[in-house]
């Protein structure tokens, strides 16, 4: 199985607990990797038959923006079940960085890996 990835997706939203957190738009950083066989999109040359990282980028920041969540857990959760459901993958890995939550960090975040149940 091939990986599509997308890397370091950049997204304001309003995202937290506190009460500070709620009245300014905060940056996440997604790195998503996405199980598919490009075989088929590649040997047709065709969009149509890819999984394409381009849609998938688009619905992952439309969620964020449109549906404000307090935790990181939350939101990876939600846009994790949203590709598995709306793209041809099996397997979905998401990454959210928040650079702003600790102040003596770079960087903090949460990591998940789903599998699309199988019927």
């Amino acid at each position: 199985m091939d990986k599509v990835f997308i890397s370091q997706l950049h997204v304001d939203t309003i995202i937290g607990v506190y009460d500070f957190e709620k009245e300014s738009k905060q940056s996440l950083y997604f790195d998503i990797e996405m199980l598919s066989d490009i075989k088929p999109a590649a040997e047709n040359d065709d969009i149509n038959l890819a999984l394409d990282y381009s849609k998938v980028s688009e619905r992952v920041i439309e969620h964020c923006t449109l549906k404000p969540v307090e935790l990181l857990e939350t939101l990876v959760e939600q846009l994790a079940h949203i590709i598995l459901s709306e793209f041809n993958t099996p397997q979905v890995t998401i990454r959210v960085s928040k650079p702003a939550a600790v102040a003596q960090a770079q960087t903090v975040g949460v990591e998940i890996t789903r599998v699309k149940a199988t019927d």
